[in-house]
């Protein structure tokens, strides 16, 4: 048996004559951009996330880069955020002309933490990016709590639906950002995204940045504006899926727990059991000998694949703008150890249950 890390091909056909119903529908309509689909797939995901306004726009980078624009972020400022998380939010830092600033993550989860982001922070921080990485929601009391009146941008690519306390994913901060690409928990079929905020100045102005800083047709109101815009037919996708979202994360949720069982002793950074704030959009273990869990994995038929492999502030191109040496122990040690397994809705009983058994024989628990 040969187990895929991901197959977007199941999820089509799974969706098949809904979808091709929605395309018909927009076709018909003859209305592609800001049409009823987007108003009603931005009323409906708003109400999902407990958050007053949605934005739809092009991409998650272009969400977190017009999330930026719309705190006032630009050249001279500094925006922490961490660095084990994939370059997106410093694409978008680095986009408004700001300098990233990487703070380190907590050992356990790998998300942003509190007191190292309350050391980074300068008299020249301007804003903070908090990434829910691999569907975990990040520790938004403490990073808030640090943050003061920083304003904290949720990076939420990986952990729609996500909830603690009652609260989901993009309401905790100023601004949530979300990425609808097709792997996404809730995924479209190409690239899209959103803006989530509850604060109406805010939203306002992310309306017209998204559209060239329009208020009206050709009337440039705001400056920074580009073009970012989520089409109908996203939307309609969006929208058919979003029912079917939490059904998602719970079958993410069970597959992980599958993993977690069949792996001897307790696995860094996954909660015994896996709670509501963890929609599993990646199953991500941790083993000194990386290579050898994924040859194993490997030669048993199993994808795996590392997410991320090189964190940020050693990507060549960035190397250049920073002021001094980077000190992130736990970001390095984590990006030295970590594995992606296979783990989504689609996958079958069978499937499971052999990534299990290949992990239990495979599994070397360190001392």
């Amino acid at each position: 048996m040969r187990v895929p890390l991901n197959d977007l091909r199941r999820s089509c056909h799974r969706d098949g004559d809904a979808i091709a119903a929605a395309m018909t529908r927009v076709v018909a309509r003859g209305w592609v951009l800001f049409g009823p689909e987007l108003t009603a797939f931005e009323a409906a995901f708003a109400a999902y996330c407990g958050a007053g306004h949605c934005l739809g726009v092009g991409n998650g980078t272009d969400a977190m880069e017009l999330a930026l624009r719309v705190l006032g972020v630009g050249p001279g400022d500094e925006v922490v955020t961490v660095a084990n998380a994939g370059f997106y939010a410093t694409t978008a830092i680095l986009a408004v002309g700001a300098r990233p600033v990487f703070a380190d993550v907590d050992a356990e989860t790998l998300t942003l933490s509190p007191a190292a982001l309350a050391d980074a922070l300068t008299p020249r921080t301007r804003a903070v990016v908090a990434t829910h990485l691999y569907g975990r929601l990040a520790d938004m009391d403490g990073i808030l709590a640090a943050a003061d009146a920083i304003p904290v941008i949720e990076d939420c690519a990986q952990a729609h639906g996500a909830r603690r306390a009652g609260r989901r994913a993009g309401s905790f901060g100023a601004i949530g950002c979300f990425s609808f690409y097709p792997t996404k928990n809730l995924g479209a079929l190409g690239d899209a995204g959103a803006v989530v905020t509850s604060d109406p100045t805010l939203a306002d102005r992310l309306r017209a940045l998204r559209q060239y800083g329009w208020r009206e047709k050709y009337v440039v109101a705001e400056l920074g504006g580009r073009n970012s815009r989520m089409d109908e037919i996203q939307a309609a996708v969006l929208a058919l899926r979003l029912p079917s979202l939490d059904a998602g994360n719970a079958r993410r949720r069970a597959i992980k727990e599958r993993y977690r069982a069949a792996i001897p002793g307790p696995v860094p950074g996954w909660a015994t059991p896996i709670g509501q704030d963890d929609v599993a959009h990646l199953a991500v273990v941790r083993s000194p000998d990386r290579a050898r869990l994924a040859a194993a994995l490997a030669s048993a038929g199993v994808d795996t694949a590392v997410h991320y492999p090189v964190p940020d502030h050693h990507q060549p191109a960035v190397r250049p703008l920073l002021l001094g040496p980077v000190n992130l122990p736990v970001t390095e040690q984590a990006a030295a150890q970590i594995l992606t397994l296979p783990c989504f809705p689609d996958m079958t009983e069978d499937e499971v249950g052999h990534v299990a058994a290949a992990l239990a024989a495979a599994w070397v628990h360190p001392a």
